[in-house]
């Protein structure tokens, strides 16, 4: 109670000072210290800046009130997410009669902007989500997901990429990259100057890549054993195959690095060891710190999951929509990726200018049911993966100790879907020789960080404690990309160097058509 009756004496003295302002300096005295407010259109209007002052006082004091409920930590995170729902929905901003920036746009194009604002909501109902980037700039294979290759195999769950060599000569052991099955893999290849798989290209290694079919109903019932033996396993064998090595480099990220390690501990159980080396970009494989997104995780809701798209449901399986992920994760950023969209759309009738990275995130995927309720229950709900033996997977005790090869592993410091520590937590679970290296930004913008770009830092330490901030307290800063560092890393595993092949697959996997393939371009 001395807590609640604090923050109300403090409540009350700021919202007088706040009046007192408005009323004695028409306003113009006040501080707004937000974007949403920063346009000039906020200060002059005296009753606009009171409102926007009032609001955000509201709005730091509901969520001091959070805080201070008694109650278990997942609860309290639920609270705390709530209530920043309803802060970021109800701002002044978000509502026209509210928004003198907007009303001040309105007048000056004589009613356009708010025509304009209608007919881009009329055109995102019929797209089914909101326009994050001018889509109509943008088009897989045209000026994303360009990197010239070849689909060499297919099936129903994925299509296998090998990428055409950009150096005469290139590394005998060859790299798999598993990318998410909940995106689409052109994260990694948007456009040549900041496509990931174009610079591994060009350190001399030979690249292949799975692309994820988009999931429809001929899909819907299969597991996640389906995607570890016939996707990722099956691709293993074929890179291994095609180029004539017993051993491959491997790279997951995100839940490709889930399944990679997944895939990769079923042989280690069966007595096999095809990867060279194993690199994991913001992937968990210990689920026990999974940030915000452990508040929409619990028994009810994957029991509610598992009965009606789960193997417990009347047909056996179902999909999970691709348009409810990516909502769920958009509400996660609400005022970067929806609000402040609703605003400039919407209210002030602007197309929101081209950008590859988010044109990327609007292009959403299906899963089949039975293998994302696999995946909730046994990673976010029971983090059964990460303790040895626990769970089977192709019939195989799951322990990434058996694991036998060297590691690099990469997170970012601001990522709120993997956090950081929780992808430092893989450093415990593997055994051979490891390497941490942590990244400047979040999940994404992180991770496609292009050298040439010379953007944000890195972190290195070459010790490992248990400890993922005492790791930090020890590491050393350096400015620029951590690709360098990864390639430095990757081509020290990767054998030498010989001619490049001419031709891409082999007499068993011949080409099929043309990166990046169909499954890539089916939308959800």
């Amino acid at each position: 109670m001395q807590r609640w009756a604090m923050l109300q004496a403090e409540y009350l003295r700021e919202a007088a000072e706040i009046w007192n302002k408005t009323i004695l300096h028409a306003g113009q005295g006040l501080s707004l210290p937000d974007r949403r407010f920063s346009d000039e259109a906020w200060t002059q209007n005296p009753a606009a800046a009171y409102m926007a002052a009032m609001y955000l006082l509201n709005a730091r004091t509901m969520m001091q009130l959070a805080e201070s409920v008694q109650a278990d930590h997942k609860t309290k995170a639920r609270i705390r997410f709530a209530v920043q729902q309803w802060i970021d929905a109800t701002a002044p901003s978000n509502f026209f009669a509210l928004n003198p920036e907007a009303q001040r746009k309105a007048l000056e194009s004589r009613g356009q902007s708010i025509a304009q604002g209608v007919q881009h909501l009329l055109e995102d109902v019929r797209r089914g989500h909101l326009s994050q980037t001018d889509e109509s700039m943008f088009e897989v294979g045209r000026n994303v997901a360009t990197t010239e290759g070849s689909v060499i195999y297919e099936n129903e769950l994925f299509q296998l990429i090998e990428y055409a060599p950009r150096t005469a000569d290139v590394y005998e052991r060859p790299l798999l990259i598993v990318p998410p099955c909940i995106n689409k893999y052109y994260i990694l290849d948007l456009q040549p100057e900041n496509s990931f798989v174009r610079y591994a290209a060009d350190q001399g290694l030979r690249v292949f890549l799975i692309s994820w079919r988009n999931a429809d109903e001929s899909i819907a019932k299969r597991t996640w054993d389906d995607y570890i033996a016939d996707a990722v396993i099956r691709a293993i064998g074929i890179v291994q195959d095609v180029a004539k090595q017993e051993q491959i480099n491997t790279l997951g990220f995100c839940v490709g690095g889930t399944m990679l390690g997944t895939a990769l501990a079923v042989l280690a159980g069966r007595g096999e060891q095809p990867a060279g080396s194993l690199t994991l970009l913001t992937s968990f494989l210990d689920f026990s710190n999974t940030g915000v997104l452990d508040i929409f995780v619990d028994e009810a809701s994957v029991r509610v999951r598992e009965m009606t798209i789960g193997e417990q449901s009347p047909t056996g399986g179902g999909l999970l929509q691709g348009r409810d992920l990516a909502a769920t994760f958009s509400f996660l950023r609400p005022n970067d990726l929806v609000w402040n969209y609703v605003v400039g759309n919407y209210l002030k009738g602007e197309t929101p200018p081209p950008f590859d990275l988010l044109y990327w995130n609007s292009d959403s995927t299906n899963l089949p049911g039975p293998m994302y309720c696999w995946y909730l229950r046994n990673t976010y709900l029971e983090n059964n993966l990460a303790q040895p033996g626990k769970v089977k997977v192709c019939g195989v005790p799951v322990d990434f100790g058996r694991i036998e090869a060297p590691a690099f592993i990469y997170g970012s410091r601001e990522d709120h879907i993997v956090p950081w520590e929780g992808a430092y937590a893989s450093t415990r679970l593997l055994k051979g020789d490891k390497r941490f290296v942590l990244g400047a930004s979040g999940h994404i913008a992180g991770v496609i960080n292009p050298p040439a770009k010379n953007k944000r830092s890195h972190w290195l330490n070459p010790e490992l404690p248990a400890d993922a901030h005492a790791w930090l307290a020890g590491a050393t800063e350096h400015p620029g990309s951590w690709w360098p560092r990864w390639s430095e890393w990757i081509t020290s595993h990767s054998g030498k160097q010989v001619a490049a092949p001419k031709s891409p697959g082999n007499r068993t996997y011949r080409p099929i058509e043309p990166a990046p393939g169909r499954y890539v371009k089916q939308r959800a």
